[in-house]
């Protein structure tokens, strides 16, 4: 959905067109499918251990994204952030991507100190606001349909 709910997003295609792909969870970490619905809704899946994979009978036009389970953190599927399935595509290999210092370290504080105890923290005011803002998938969703939507309009103005 748009960032204000309505409007065209990302959302995947209503097509009859099957695309057999092979989930590989190549990362550490246990992985949660997301497939992006008709309405730009996400629909979880179940949860791909580290380092297996899973047959997926998906359809062109399919758009996916893949979470940490644990920690909601964004993983990348084909060094991309959104996998769109297609016939001519077997494989999403799902890999970590490569955090800043400051993003793993609040990844690690945000396993380590409950959320009702980060403003007990002996640390500046704006990392409380960073350690509060958790990943989230709406947002994520709404950060990808603009930029979408950007490039889509720079490719009309070239």
């Amino acid at each position: 959905m748009s960032p204000q709910g309505r409007g065209p997003g990302l959302r995947s295609v209503n097509t009859r067109e099957l695309s057999e792909v092979v989930f590989n969870n190549r990362s550490p970490r246990s992985v949660l499918p997301v497939w992006v619905d008709f309405e730009g809704r996400p629909r979880y899946y179940p949860v791909l251990q580290p380092r297996t994979g899973r047959i997926m009978y998906s359809y062109r036009g399919h758009l996916w994204l893949f979470r940490d389970a644990g920690t909601n953190d964004s993983l990348l599927v084909n060094q991309q952030e959104l996998f769109v399935a297609a016939p001519n595509v077997s494989r999403a290999d799902i890999t970590l991507p490569v955090f800043t210092l400051k993003e793993r370290c609040l990844q690690v504080v945000r396993s380590l100190v409950k959320p009702v105890d980060y403003r007990k923290l002996d640390i500046v005011q704006s990392l409380y606001e960073e350690l509060e803002d958790h990943p989230d998938i709406g947002k994520d969703l709404q950060r990808l349909s603009l930029e979408r939507s950007e490039t889509l309009r720079n490719g009309m103005l070239e």
